[in-house]
């Protein structure tokens, strides 16, 4: 935007805040992108600063949340880092990752992002509108707010709530959860703390996750309504949706929505777990359990178990040894277990760790090396630069397919000479992209640098059904239905349940 008054010539956009974090903006906004798709416009997600692990890499290199991703994906449209400028990849104790425009300018901390980030911070923001708006002018910016837009100690601060809906003038809406309980005050007490200026953008309120009979809100909705004087444009029942959570801490809650599985999968629940949206596709297979492994225990009772990516490998590594974790694994291996590391995970399962350049934080780490698991005969040394792409190769195990997903990762990940490296194969044409070693007895263990490899059917139904033939099941029926076209089914869902209780037609004047 060359001037604030080429803002009134755009299509007005709408913006999801909520009254706090987790209230369901992601998915509001999701869903809004689907409706306008539907309704013949051009809908692109935006979000101007996002805090998130769960990532995803956009067809030029750029790293940007896999919410937005997701949100594109909604809309119809490849996903591009401009949809999300800012992202803040926390490594704990108040220190991030800040990535700006797809690209890593370093790490900081909470105060010196806020003294140093800041002002740069918004005239990236700034540049990510002025170059969509460029790019499709007919379009009509979908944005998402992040937790809630009066954290009063962080307003003058806040990159992505009000400022961003001030300078776009755009139409908000803000989102309550009443599962959490106390959704008038929710409501009453965000609108309270706004200036008179920020109140009167607010032309909409959704009540979301609400259960059981509609009807009996009516009452409330009206009270809100007179108290307000704004419209409650929704109210959203409970929604069994099946997408990844913005937040690690919320996959402690995901439950297995599938009563009669038939194969069991561990997921190791690292304290610097990162992309978790890697395992969706399996989320949605219906022969599958999912739990989450935490603490220490007998891995037995797992068809197969998954070390994810990491954030901090070395960190959650240790982390690892340190619960006993380590010396399951290596048990649930001599048991003749399968085992899928993938990015982080396939760096655990090497034998050392070597962080020269104190990429993993503190620099005790970068002093000595640090043991892996020790199942595949690899070392990785993480280096200066981060690598980010698009992968498209193809697998020659467990079987030959074309494999799509991408790569972000430090670490470079070689055979370790020191051990025997006889049994251990490519995963893929690319030999960096992932290596397999089959135990003697029975099971496999593999290291994989591709996130989002379950996403590739083939790739994925044949996995499970070596894992199936072992257990004596039948295998799965290679006409299956894609998860990528699962995927679109739960987001036409989604936009079907929320059209069926959601009024836009004010928001889009």
């Amino acid at each position: 935007m060359e001037s604030e008054a080429k803002l009134h010539e755009i299509k007005k956009p709408i913006m999801v805040l909520g009254t706090s974090s987790g209230a369901g903006k992601s998915l509001t906004v999701t869903a809004i992108c689907r409706i306008l798709k539907n309704l013949g416009e051009e809908p692109i997600p935006f979000k101007g600063q996002n805090m998130s692990n769960n990532a995803w890499v956009d067809y030029e290199g750029g790293e940007m949340a896999y919410s937005q991703a997701l949100q594109a994906f909604a809309c119809g449209i490849n996903p591009s880092a401009e949809m999300n400028p800012i992202l803040l990849k926390p490594q704990g104790n108040s220190i991030s990752e800040v990535i700006h425009l797809g690209k890593s300018i370093g790490i900081t901390t909470a105060k010196n992002y806020y003294q140093d980030l800041f002002i740069p911070g918004w005239e990236v923001i700034k540049k990510s509108l002025k170059s969509i708006y460029k790019k499709q002018p007919n379009c009509r910016l979908i944005i998402e707010g992040a937790g809630s837009p009066v954290e009063m100690n962080l307003i003058h601060r806040d990159l992505t709530n009000l400022r961003v809906a001030k300078y776009l003038n755009a139409n908000c809406i803000l989102v309550t959860d009443i599962e959490r309980g106390g959704v008038f005050a929710q409501i009453i007490g965000t609108l309270e703390l706004m200036k008179p200026e920020e109140k009167k953008l607010i032309k909409g309120i959704i009540i979301n996750r609400f259960r059981g009979d509609l009807s009996l809100f009516e009452e409330g909705k009206k009270w809100i309504e007179n108290k307000t004087k704004i419209p409650v444009i929704g109210i959203i029942p409970w929604l069994n949706d099946s997408f990844p959570p913005e937040d690690s801490l919320d996959l402690i809650e995901k439950k297995s929505r599938f009563s009669n599985p038939e194969i069991k999968v561990g997921i190791i629940k690292l304290p610097s777990i990162s992309n978790f949206s890697d395992f969706d596709p399996l989320e949605n297979e219906e022969s599958i359990l999912i739990e989450w492994i935490r603490e220490s225990q007998n891995l037995r009772k797992y068809d197969f178990i998954i070390l994810p990516g990491s954030k901090q490998t070395i960190k959650d590594q240790i982390f690892l040894e340190n619960s006993g974790l380590s010396q399951d694994i290596r048990e649930y291996s001599n048991s003749n277990g399968n085992i899928v590391g993938i990015c982080g995970g396939l760096q655990m399962l090497g034998t050392t760790l070597e962080d020269p350049y104190s990429k993993e934080g503190p620099k005790i780490y970068s002093e000595q090396k640090t043991k892996g698991i020790g199942l595949l005969p690899l070392k990785t040394t993480f280096l200066e630069k981060k690598l980010t792409r698009q992968i498209n190769s193809e697998s020659l195990w467990p079987c030959q397919t074309k494999i799509n997903g991408f790569e972000i990762h430090n670490g470079q990940t070689k055979l370790d000479k020191t051990q025997s490296s006889l049994k251990i194969k490519p995963i893929f044409k690319d030999l960096d992209l992932g290596w397999y070693k089959e135990n003697n007895g029975g099971g496999t263990i593999a290291g994989i640098y591709i996130h989002g490899i379950f996403e590739n059917d083939s790739w994925r139904n044949r996995y499970i059904n070596l894992i199936r033939k072992s257990k004596n099941l039948p295998l799965l029926n290679k006409k299956s239905i894609s998860y990528k076209k699962k995927r679109e089914c739960i987001i036409n869902n989604l936009a079907n349940e929320f059209d069926k209780h959601l009024n836009l037609k004010s928001l889009l004047s």
